[in-house]
């Protein structure tokens, strides 16, 4: 919905087909493509929706849309996406999101999706990591590595919130996100508080986002204090409040989103040493904009902290690092990045299959 926004902005026609529960609010540019079902991967939880029933409206979408090129994501789950790689209609773009390096999934269903792979007029990974991935699993390869683009400005622009600020003192160390998902390393976040607190005894740790309340009373236990799930607004008024932002991910990242976010609020970031994460928290001088630690190394979390917190300057060198390096994920930035994929792919179609009717108009 982002990039569909941001297309919209600069002036396309847009149209998206996406699952959703009956009676769910959705723009005017989202065609309903009923009902998902929750299928377990990759240490997330995917909403696919495939069968007989979504075959059909997906090709009377693209029936209907008569579109100069259409863009999937992720046609390597048995999903929308993968009915409409295989029904293809004209130029097709495809963005892979995955970051896996053992899939089962995705070995057995090679037979059955790399033939639509090879097919497609571009492809496009959000990061390096993404491509390996689809390297090693199809043998097939990006043909542009794009990232996912963020509303910054929404970040740079969010105030404080008071209660969430922090002091010399008694600074706040914050965490957002799914903790019901173990690879946001929340153990790692709540272990790393005894380290924090042997230097400052009065240091908050505010645990933020979607969770059970077994999750909420696992943090509560620890010492930590929950602020629970919160609004897109409300999300990057909490980043921009605490003195460290924390984002010990485990693993299954393809792309560090939080990251951008975190670093385009103003915080200064403390994150694991994956490799998805060191793309984005790199910039283009190879100087660090993210303070790394290794990954599920609570005691290395926590040394990390302590010397941002104990050094008011570098802490603030870091966020503006970071502030910088977020502006270049900006849709601003991506989506002319995205549009020039489009026309590779209407260039290529218009190579390889010249049967492809020209008159179309959305």
């Amino acid at each position: 919905m982002d990039l569909a926004e941001a297309l919209l902005a600069r002036g396309h026609e847009v149209s998206v087909l996406a699952p959703a529960a009956p009676k769910t609010e959705v723009p005017e540019y989202v065609t309903t493509a009923g009902r998902s079902i929750p299928v377990h991967y990759n240490g997330s939880v995917a909403r696919v929706t495939f069968g007989f029933v979504a075959a059909m409206r997906v090709r009377a979408w693209l029936r209907d849309g008569r579109f100069d090129v259409v863009h999937l994501h992720e046609p390597g789950t048995m999903s929308l996406s993968v009915i409409a790689m295989w029904a293809r209609l004209g130029p097709t773009v495809a963005t892979f999101h995955t970051s896996n390096e053992h899939s089962r999934i995705m070995r057995n269903a090679k037979p059955f999706i790399k033939p639509g792979y090879e097919e497609l007029d571009a492809r496009i990974a959000v990061s390096p990591s993404a491509d390996r991935t689809i390297k090693e699993h199809l043998r097939v390869a990006a043909t542009h590595i794009i990232p996912n683009g963020v509303d910054t400005q929404e970040y740079v622009d969010a105030e404080p919130v008071k209660v969430w600020c922090g002091t010399k003192n008694a600074p706040t160390i914050g965490i957002l996100g799914r903790m019901d998902e173990s690879r946001k390393g929340l153990d790692e976040y709540l272990a790393a508080i005894p380290y924090v607190r042997k230097r400052y005894p009065r240091a908050r740790f505010l645990v933020a986002g979607r969770f059970s309340d077994r999750v909420a009373a696992k943090a509560a236990r620890a010492g930590a204090e929950v602020v629970g799930e919160l609004d897109e607004g409300m999300k990057a008024r909490f980043m921009s409040s605490v003195d460290v932002y924390c984002a010990p991910n485990l693993g299954g990242e393809s792309f560090g989103i939080v990251l951008v976010e975190a670093m385009a609020a103003g915080a200064a970031v403390v994150a694991s040493d994956l490799i998805a994460f060191r793309d984005v928290a790199t910039d283009s001088d190879g100087e660090a904009c993210v303070a790394l630690h290794t990954v599920g190394d609570s005691v290395e979390l926590a040394a990390r902290v302590n010397a941002l917190l104990d050094d008011p300057e570098a802490r603030r060198d870091l966020a503006l690092r970071g502030q910088d390096r977020a502006g270049t994920f900006d849709w601003r930035q991506v989506a002319p990045r995205i549009e020039e994929t489009y026309r590779d792919a209407i260039r290529m179609d218009a190579e390889f299959h010249p049967h492809t009717p020209k008159d179309a108009s959305a």
